[in-house]
């Protein structure tokens, strides 16, 4: 390379750093306008977080932790910021937006679109107006904007925003912090000491229109509560936009949390989540996770056991066609003795598609007699799909019981050839190993309603393939 094209490469590097950063600080001022027009009084967080934000730049693929996802695509899109969807309050948007949330009936359920309190697809919340509720006494389930202004929650809520709002480990993160400057709602469930809830939580999250929603939702489960949570997002294919979501979880000593997430967003959107879990001694926390939707999507979840014999159990499904890209970045931090840790990520590629799966556990000193076990399975149904996938474990105690794994793999022909011969179609074949691939996530989903309902999902997803 000659001096004059060492000078060229470097100034075509520097402008593009300058892009990103203007990006990001376009984004910024359309999350600080988002937080000043909600109303929530959260000054010194908001400012917490853009000091955080004014010392990182906007992700490249240059940055290892975004080395396999590209987010150069948004740069064309000024996302403004989004505001009250009106016309959520139809019949026909109300509808639409309830077969795409795959919502339950009889369930709690706390809704927003585009990050702003949905009434017209909530169900009954804790009581903030004398009314009538169905929720047991020591059961939190409302907007953060509702408990604020109601005298009687104004000073529990006031501890969990010193205390547990934006207070899990990993709150500088880029996206996170972004999202901590511009929520414009707050979901808050709340289960006071040995409440356990048998009818499902739903925080539900729909979008319409082309703009950037920060959406955040807080978990707290005291001790020994427990509770079924479901978090779903849905969106149309008709515009570009770009969702950011944080989830929060508080675990005390003994409680549990199983814990649903549902992404099928619109083809156009770009999904950006965290989900950030704290567990404490004897507690127990579950998590599957399914991604359909969206053209590019990152979820980064961690989990930080801050207690002895904390039990932690991930399960995530991804099903990818034509261009998407899902992106899952995963941690769990073991810190304490006789902790226990699965983790299973599938992922289904065909066409284009692209998967990532970056997952690491991390064994501490102090945490002897652990058991940790982490796999990474990844079916191809492409030459032209693509897979980076990069399990850790990173062990400093000497009296574990750790493992991991990765396998990337084509369906085999013998199990085609076997099903064909017992009279089994090519395409029908094709179809049945594909729907057992993926239901060994699936069915670890104790919702019988929730899981039939997805399951038509995928299967409607695999036979539709371009």
């Amino acid at each position: 390379m000659t001096a004059t094209q060492g000078t060229a490469s470097g100034t075509a590097a520097s402008a593009i750093a300058a892009k990103r950063q203007t990006y990001l600080k376009h984004l910024l001022t359309q999350a600080s306008a988002a937080a000043d027009e909600s109303g929530l009084s959260l000054k010194d967080l908001r400012e917490r977080a853009i000091a955080q934000l004014n010392s990182q730049s906007f992700p490249s693929s240059r940055d290892e932790a975004w080395r396999f996802t590209d987010l150069s695509a948004m740069l064309a899109l000024p996302f403004q910021r989004a505001m009250v969807a009106e016309a959520a309050s139809t019949d026909e948007l109300t509808n639409k937006l309830r077969s795409g949330l795959l919502l339950l009936e009889g369930s709690h359920r706390l809704a927003s679109v585009n990050g702003h309190y949905a009434s017209t697809l909530s169900t009954a919340i804790t009581d903030c107006s004398n009314s009538a509720t169905t929720l047991p006494e020591g059961v939190i389930i409302a907007p953060l904007s509702a408990l604020m202004a109601h005298p009687e929650y104004a000073k529990k809520i006031e501890q969990a925003i010193a205390h547990q709002l934006a207070h899990v480990k990993g709150n500088d993160e880029l996206f996170t912090a972004l999202n901590t400057a511009g929520f414009s709602e707050v979901m808050i469930v709340w289960l006071q000491a040995n409440q356990v809830i048998d009818t499902p939580i739903f925080v539900a999250r729909a979008s319409q229109g082309d703009a950037i929603s920060h959406l955040r939702t807080l978990v707290i489960a005291e001790r020994n509560a427990s509770c079924t949570l479901i978090e779903s997002f849905w969106g149309d294919d008709e515009h570009s936009r770009c969702n950011n979501s944080v989830s929060e979880f508080w675990l005390e000593d003994g409680a549990q949390i199983n814990h649903i997430r549902l992404q099928d967003e619109g083809t156009k959107t770009f999904h950006l989540a965290k989900t950030a879990v704290s567990q404490a001694a004897n507690s127990r926390y579950s998590c599957i996770a399914i991604d359909l939707g969206a053209q590019l999507s990152r979820h980064h979840l961690e989990v930080y056991q801050a207690g002895p014999q904390t039990d932690t159990h991930l399960y995530g499904l991804s099903a990818l066609r034509n261009s998407q890209l899902a992106d899952t970045h995963s941690l769990i931090l073991l810190s304490h003795p006789h902790g226990s840790a699965t983790q299973i990520q599938k992922n289904v590629v065909d066409n284009r598609a692209h998967a990532v799966f970056n997952g690491k556990v991390s064994v501490s000193r102090a945490a002897q007699l652990t058991n940790a076990s982490q796999l990474n399975r990844n079916l191809m149904l492409s030459s032209k799909a693509r897979i980076d996938t990069k399990p850790e474990l990173d062990i400093v105690a000497d009296n574990v019981k750790c493992a991991h794994g990765a396998t990337v793999s084509q369906l085999q022909a013998d199990e085609l050839f076997y099903l064909q011969s017992r009279g089994i179609s090519a395409e029908q074949a094709q179809r049945l190993l594909l729907y057992g691939f993926a239901m060994e996530i699936v069915e670890k989903i104790s919702i019988e309603p929730l899981r039939l309902a997805l399951s038509n999902r995928i299967n409607q997803t695999m036979q539709n393939k371009p």
